[in-house]
């Protein structure tokens, strides 16, 4: 059975930092990407960011130059580095893992963006 856990939400000031963190295992097929997506109250679930299995990066335009996707395949874990969060960043956080065979979901991580 494969599992996805996220860490390190919770609330941050505007301007602040804070990193995600998606842990799998399991009986994983062949990993071809990693990444992040959100959802804010009352939006759609919206792409964030991936990596490949290559390590090749991907972001959302909007977020370029203060979200940072990054891997480590000795922890089977998948990062995602917030810096100078905006009110705007408040959402659910999930983490997306890709196989050869199918696509698995963690439960999402709630980020509370508030002075």
């Amino acid at each position: 059975q494969v599992q996805l856990v996220e860490s390190g939400g919770g609330l941050v000031q505007p301007g602040g930092s804070l990193r995600l963190s998606c842990a799998f295992s399991g009986s994983i097929a062949t990993i071809y990407v990693l990444g992040w997506y959100r959802q804010a109250p009352g939006k759609q679930r919206e792409f964030v960011a991936t990596i490949t299995s290559g390590g090749a990066t991907n972001y959302a335009d909007s977020l370029k130059g203060r979200f940072t996707v990054s891997r480590d395949n000795t922890k089977n874990t998948v990062y995602l580095q917030m810096n100078n969060v905006i009110t705007e960043d408040t959402a659910v956080y999930y983490c997306k893992v890709g196989t050869s065979a199918r696509i698995y979901w963690g439960k999402g991580i709630l980020v509370t963006v508030s002075s």
